[in-house]
């Protein structure tokens, strides 16, 4: 027996297809199962009555989309996150990137933007900032705009100064940033080299050449076939001997380019050979 207060497998492909005709959003290749829940969850919480008025008023509401947006894509993020995979950066990446006249990254999926500033922070203390520029995107403007703005909770600062340290951070991880009542406000200097814009990996194009592409924790939420097409898209934006960064539970090992890279740092990280 249905259960009516739930949405069903026909009616996301419904509401998706939606997304896609009126907003150009598109969600249809996304692992199935993940896109349910959480369409379930915001259905939940907004306490849509049925499905004709959830349908209805995403057709109809364009004020609300970005509300869906933020709701149904996945924001967990924080700085310094697994600190052994920075660790990695500073002593097998930035390296090799610091001999390069210019330095191009791209975050692609950067949520609210701590893992970006993150990476401010290492290629300060690498003396490689200068010459670098963050590319930082997402697909949802709700987050980039929180990450435009650097300020993130206080509370969360003593995980992200034992997270820094871990990593190899020497400095006093307060210097960095100015505490505000309940909120930790970072230096702007460190926004001077972001740029912020939105990208969606569905559907945009390759718009850089990059020597060092972050997408970490984004594709474990993509079918197969939606990563390797993120895949062909990063092996065209990365230049020769490039990077490329992915989350603890992503690899190319099984993607049509794995012989173009090869391994560095237990499958985190890979570089373009060919």
């Amino acid at each position: 027996m249905l259960d009516l207060n739930v949405i069903q497998d026909d009616e996301v492909e419904i509401i998706l297809n939606d997304l896609l005709e009126i907003y150009g959003y598109d969600f249809t290749e996304y692992s199935k199962a993940s896109i349910k829940r959480r369409i379930n969850r915001l259905f939940t919480i907004d306490r849509f009555m049925s499905f004709a008025e959830f349908r209805y008023r995403i057709k109809n509401d364009p004020g609300y989309i970005p509300h869906f947006i933020e709701q149904i894509t996945v924001t967990v993020t924080e700085m310094f996150r697994d600190p052994m995979f920075y660790k990695a950066l500073r002593e097998q990446v930035l390296p090799t990137l610091g001999t390069y006249p210019f330095i191009r990254i791209w975050h692609a999926g950067c949520s609210t933007g701590e893992e970006v500033y993150s990476m401010a922070i290492l290629l300060k203390e690498a003396n490689l900032f200068h010459k670098s520029l963050l590319y930082a995107t997402d697909l949802n403007p709700q987050v980039l705009e929180k990450a435009r703005k650097g300020i993130f909770p206080l509370s969360q600062m003593k995980q992200y100064s034992e997270n820094y340290i871990q990593s190899g951070g020497t400095n006093e991880f307060s210097k960095y940033y100015t505490a505000n009542y309940d909120k930790a406000k970072f230096d702007e200097g460190l926004r001077e080299k972001m740029i912020f814009s939105t990208h969606n990996l569905v559907s945009d194009h390759s718009f850089n050449e990059f020597q060092l592409i972050l997408c970490r924790n984004v594709l474990i939420y993509f079918d197969k076939d939606l990563q390797a097409k993120v895949f062909d898209l990063f092996e065209q934006s990365l230049d020769n001997l490039g990077y490329l960064a992915l989350g603890s539970k992503e690899t190319l090992r099984f993607s049509s380019i794995i012989s173009r890279f090869k391994k560095i740092d237990r499958e985190k990280i890979w570089r373009k050979i060919a």
